[in-house]
């Protein structure tokens, strides 16, 4: 990876990191250690296609979590 493409990986893989909720959630989310989530983050380790891979599927699969949270909060308030 470039300079300005390494970057702009370790900015987006730390905005997943936030979007997870954090360093802890992030590695039980990924099964990555959270020294490793740090040494991603701040560059010391490279970040590749594969961590970026797994990254987007827990993405996914936290949407489709807070989705049925959403419709089963919904369903409550219909009772």
């Amino acid at each position: 990876m470039t300079g300005s493409t390494t970057q702009t990986s370790q900015d987006l893989f730390a905005h997943c990191v936030q979007v997870f909720g954090g360093i802890p959630a992030t590695s039980r989310r990924l099964g990555i250690d959270e020294r490793a989530i740090r040494r991603f983050i701040n560059g010391e380790k490279p970040i590749g296609d594969g961590l970026l891979d797994d990254t987007a599927k827990a993405l996914s699969l936290l949407v489709a979590e807070a989705k049925a949270a959403e419709s089963q909060i919904a369903a409550a308030k219909a009772d």
